[in-house]
């Protein structure tokens, strides 16, 4: 354990802005990518992350850039933090680690009160149209040519930014924002099939088959650790932030 932690008895979802939070235990999970930074700090035992061409990482922490395809063993305590491509914080990540799965002892330490200053301010290379484009996405089931031409670039650009300066194509960011949406409706009481409508998913097999890919838990983990950790770490603020939770 680190810093004389105790362990955790029952799994936590916390979601603050720029950020969520894992705490528990995780099964031998299937391969699957997500459209955040992942920091995965042991707790009990090491963190073991098999990257795509089946190498395997272990240590106290390891990071796991955006859309790197890994799998992670089974593990008794872990806190798992996913954080924003678009938020201060990332900036911290690309500095230090590559573009796959990288063991970050340095990490180890991480806390939730170290995400939240960095979490709401916005990454210095992430230019502010695609920024804007990113905030429309939350919002709107707009097509990729008009929401091109609401931030003034065409389609191709975009995309280039969102690859370049994310790691994440916009189709995987919007992705994840629909699984944020569902996620929150977990954490409100809804039924799994209400979650799924809310995400704009096509049923609650289409939100569980999505779910599996983009962050390697199921519904049947998610919703009781979600209720359990609360739907966002500042209720106060989250009508107005809704739409720009982290998964």
């Amino acid at each position: 354990m680190s810093g004389g932690e105790l362990p955790f008895t029952e799994p936590r979802l916390t979601i603050g802005d720029g950020y969520a939070l894992y705490r528990g235990p995780l099964a031998d999970s299937a391969f699957h990518r997500h459209a955040a930074f992942q920091v995965a700090v042991a707790v009990c035992g090491p963190v073991v992350v098999t990257d795509a061409a089946g190498r395997r990482h272990g240590g106290a922490a390891v990071v796991v850039a955006p859309m790197a395809r890994h799998r992670m063993d089974p593990v008794r305590q872990v806190r798992a933090f996913y954080v924003d491509p678009h938020c201060a914080f990332a900036d911290r990540l690309r500095n230090d680690c590559g573009p796959g799965v990288s063991v970050a002892p340095r990490w180890r330490g991480l806390q939730e009160r170290d995400l939240r200053p960095a979490g709401v301010l916005p990454s210095a290379g992430v230019d502010a149209r695609l920024r804007a484009a990113m905030r429309a996405l939350a919002e709107d089931r707009l097509p990729l040519e008009r929401l091109a031409a609401r931030v003034g670039l065409s389609p191709q650009r975009l995309r280039a930014l969102a690859r370049a300066q994310l790691g994440v194509p916009l189709t995987c960011w919007r992705a994840w924002r629909q699984l944020a949406r569902a996620v929150d409706a977990l954490g409100q009481g809804h039924s799994l099939a209400e979650a799924a409508l809310a995400g704009g998913f096509a049923d609650q097999a289409h939100l569980s088959r999505r779910m599996r890919e983009l962050t390697g838990l199921t519904p049947s983990v998610v919703r009781p650790a979600v209720r359990a950790g609360g739907v966002r770490a500042d209720r106060s603020q989250a009508p107005a932030r809704a739409g720009r939770r982290a998964v």
